[in-house]
């Protein structure tokens, strides 16, 4: 394909990827919010910023998409790929962290970030399900502040 065209009906390659997977939201719009705080804040601005999107009109989309990616081993190959490549990177690009040690940071915020989305909205594990958005920042967001920033273990 013509990278023009490209260009023309999408903007950029990250806008043609966000239209091939049905993406509900652009975390470029969105992850200026969550880095606004600085390192110090970007777990707990992490967890508010998931909450924002999954509890806003976007939630339809994203539960689509979660659904799909999890009975479809291509479609949970393009999830993983957004994640990672639009959100994760994004974020943990901010810290300086060697490439091994982000990469291991990065699948640790992941799996807390996947377990809020199953538990909170596909599987609707109370009291997740129905809990004030700012108790689940105070609740996740120093987990995802230590995967970021603090002490873990790593491998190698």
């Amino acid at each position: 394909m013509d990278p023009a065209l490209v260009h023309h009906y999408f903007g950029s390659k990250d806008k043609l990827f966000l239209a091939a997977i049905q993406a509900p939201a652009d975390p470029a719009e969105l992850l200026p919010e969550a880095l606004a705080g600085g390192p110090d804040e970007l777990g707990a601005n992490v967890v508010r910023l998931l909450l924002r999107v999954w509890d806003g009109p976007m939630q339809p989309a994203g539960l689509a998409l979660v659904r799909s990616a999890v009975g479809s081993e291509w479609t949970a190959k393009l999830l993983r790929e957004f994640l990672v490549s639009q959100v994760l990177r994004r974020v943990l690009g901010t810290l300086d962290l060697p490439a091994g040690e982000r990469e291991s940071r990065g699948a640790l915020v992941a799996s807390q970030l996947i377990g809020v989305v199953m538990g909170r909205y596909v599987l609707k594990v109370e009291p997740l399900a129905s809990a004030d958005p700012e108790w689940l920042v105070a609740a996740i967001g120093p987990t995802l502040q230590r995967y970021l920033t603090g002490e873990v273990a790593l491998p190698g």
